[in-house]
């Protein structure tokens, strides 16, 4: 009886440790699942890293796609379904200073040319309105045909632009002018 039961409790451990959800990255102790759900595609974790400013960390951002890539440019440009992750982890954050970073990534990455897409940035930026706090986490995925589906904490909050708006959204991270160099390498992949 008791080599049933220690027989039967093996097999439910391992059972149970097949099907919990794997992490491929810890990064600043935030988990960093290895897949994403978008559009019935499953996305692979390209990379993740730490945005610091000023010896401070303030989140951590992933990249999911559905093929590994090392190329921003790439990563930009592509037509796919494609999610940026940002977890953050710092009280320091504000929806005041999260709104500036977001506009100053927007600038550098059109290269100061926002006109074509500043009704979608302003309406994008309206999901920082709220308060933001240490723990939130926030998913930018970008659908072909429908835009970047914003959510806050699994909370849909908005679909946004196109195509362009999304270039220019994960642009902030990969462009060839990033929010932070080594988090582009990071979410790039590289070590």
């Amino acid at each position: 009886m008791k080599k049933a039961l220690s027989a039967g409790f093996a097999s439910l451990m391992l059972t149970a440790a097949l099907s919990a959800p794997a992490s491929a990255l810890t990064v600043d102790g935030v988990e960093v699942p290895d897949t994403y759900q978008a559009m019935g595609t499953e996305l692979k974790l390209n990379g993740a890293g730490t945005r610091s400013k000023w010896f401070m960390d303030l989140y951590v951002g992933g990249l999911y796609v559905p093929e590994s890539v090392n190329d921003g440019e790439a990563v930009i440009n592509a037509d796919e379904p494609q999610a940026i992750t940002l977890h953050i982890i710092s009280g320091m954050i504000t929806s005041e200073r999260m709104t500036e970073a977001t506009m100053d990534g927007f600038e550098a990455s059109t290269h100061g040319n926002t006109a074509p897409i500043q009704d979608d940035i302003d309406r994008f930026m309206a999901v920082f309105q709220e308060e933001i706090k240490e723990g939130d986490v926030f998913d930018l995925v970008y659908l072909p045909g429908q835009g970047v589906r914003v959510l806050k904490n699994g909370e849909y909050k908005d679909t946004v632009g196109d195509l362009a708006f999304k270039k220019a959204l994960f642009g902030i991270w990969l462009s060839d002018k990033p929010a932070q160099k080594d988090l582009k390498q990071k979410m790039l992949g590289k070590r």
